[in-house]
């Protein structure tokens, strides 16, 4: 590795962008783990509701080889321990579920943040365009002696 390279990530990581992205990291976690309790103790109980019955997705598979004689229930996990060969597309779909919900959250997340520091920063340039009280006082007289008429 050149000094380059070793130089840029030394500056990288003092720069705090290291410490930022590991911050994030332990955040997603922890809101990775309230989203898949949001979908799997609110979304599904409702869209069980509405389907009339228990939609299990983790549960839903397809079997492509199973172990021969297998007389077991034809459950993911029992089939899985006797080593059938199973293609489980439950368990991606609410995978893939959680994953667009926490998408949709941090988006929304992210576009408020956004929204927040653009006003921030439009009040901040506003305030820095106001004249202070004093100088505003001064160009208002400076204005009026101008209109008078000199002796």
């Amino acid at each position: 590795m050149s000094k380059g390279f070793i130089n840029e990530f030394k500056e990288f990581a003092i720069k705090g962008n290291m410490i930022d992205l590991a911050v994030g990291v332990i955040i997603g976690a922890a809101f990775g783990k309230i989203i898949d309790s949001i979908v799997k103790d609110v979304i599904m109980p409702i869209v069980n509701f509405i389907l009339g019955g228990s939609v299990d997705f983790a549960n839903k598979f397809i079997v492509l080889s199973e172990p021969d004689g297998y007389a077991g229930p034809r459950t993911y996990e029992a089939m899985s321990k006797a080593g059938a060969n199973l293609l489980a597309y439950g368990n991606f779909l609410t995978i893939f579920i959680n994953f667009l919900l926490l998408a949709l959250v941090i988006f929304c997340l992210v576009k408020a943040i956004s929204k927040a520091r653009a006003t921030f920063e439009k009040e901040k340039e506003q305030a820095a365009e106001a004249d202070p009280a004093d100088v505003a006082l001064l160009r208002e007289i400076r204005d009026l002696l101008r209109q008078k008429p000199t002796v």
